[in-house]
């Protein structure tokens, strides 16, 4: 056994096992070329003396860095951003099992994202790169396309807004299924008693936005109502925003108030609750983020499945950066199923 000071080096392996060298890197990186006795004797000898291969040795062999990047953007207000938080660090903990490593970064908008990429590229620190925030004519997917370089997304690519028509999906990408989150969420109220469930959503413009819409839209026209004669709300994401816009519902002469309101984020659920608490109505809400604040006040919202995500996302790059030579695989995509989370009010 080797003290704690000693170096444990393939030459020990080797020596411990009564084998050469190139038997236990085959043992080690093409265990098929190796006897299955002569396999269990390297592995245990492996086991015993805690050997590691070289992270340096491995880069040379290999070309890689073992290092992934990811872009970490800025605070846009609200309380949905722990959503991305969330996100990463699924990500990086399932990045790290895998023996690799994530490199953040900041850019102001897409093309000093792309900057950040050529950077790191031209310095051979990065194997691929994760995206987040996909949307309608993404400058960041076709520059890395065009380059042959890996990469998966955290979102679809989306068509312009209102057109309705299908993107090509011609790179690997996991999103969550918004539409069927909204869906369930307005079912659940139309059950409730709720004839014709408001919808509180994001300006024109978003293709998650308008997915989410989707979802609401189709609810109410499966149980016989219509869109065009329930109440819909355009704002920012913003809890403010969203306080003013459900106070003036609910004070408005002009229309019947709503009872209930599906929301496009959680950020917008706050502000509805808060302006129902203040002027002492009855609204039920549900959100869509499903974060920590919905929990503490008690709001109804619609759960991503962010670790299942972050694993999907880390495996479609990997089998990129990892493809021997027969090359990468064709690319693949992932809408994963939300889930509804009912709470009452504390």
């Amino acid at each position: 056994m080797t003290s704690a000071d000693d170096r444990v080096t393939l030459v020990s392996v080797a020596r411990a096992a009564g084998v050469s060298r190139q038997t236990v890197s085959n043992a080690l990186h093409a265990p098929g070329r190796v006897a299955p006795e002569t396999l269990e004797r390297v592995l245990a000898a492996v086991g015993e003396l805690g050997y590691r291969p070289s992270l340096a040795a491995r880069q040379l062999r290999t070309n890689r860095s073992r290092t992934l990047g990811l872009r970490l953007e800025h605070w846009g207000g609200g309380i949905s951003g722990s959503v991305l938080d969330r996100f990463l660090h699924a990500l990086v903990d399932e990045a790290q099992g895998r023996g690799y490593r994530v490199v953040l970064f900041t850019a102001d908008d897409d093309a000093g994202e792309v900057a950040r990429y050529d950077e790191l590229l031209s310095s051979g620190q990065i194997d691929g790169f994760v995206l987040t925030s996909t949307h309608h004519g993404d400058a960041r997917t076709a520059w890395l396309l065009e380059r042959g370089v890996p990469f998966a997304t955290f979102g679809r690519p989306w068509p312009a807004p209102g057109s309705g028509q299908p993107v090509p999906t011609d790179h690997c990408w996991v999103d969550v299924d918004g539409a069927a989150g909204t869906r369930a969420a307005t079912e659940h109220l139309i059950a409730a008693g709720h004839t014709a469930p408001a919808y509180l959503g994001w300006p024109d413009g978003s293709g998650t936005g308008e997915d989410r819409r989707r979802g609401w839209a189709r609810a109410l026209a499966e149980a016989g109502g219509s869109p065009a004669g329930a109440l819909e709300l355009q704002v920012p994401d913003s809890t403010a925003a969203a306080f003013a816009a459900v106070t003036d519902a609910l004070t408005s002469a002009s229309a019947p108030a709503p009872t209930a309101l599906v929301c496009a984020s959680d950020s917008l659920a706050l502000g509805a609750r808060g302006a129902a608490t203040r002027l002492g109505r009855s609204l039920e809400v549900v959100g869509f983020d499903d974060t920590p604040v919905a929990d503490a006040i008690g709001v109804s919202s619609v759960a991503q499945p962010l670790g299942e995500a972050a694993t999907l996302a880390v495996d479609l790059l990997l089998a990129q950066v990892e493809a021997g030579p027969e090359g990468p695989p064709p690319p693949r995509q992932h809408l994963l199923a939300p889930r509804l989370v009912l709470r009452s009010a504390p």
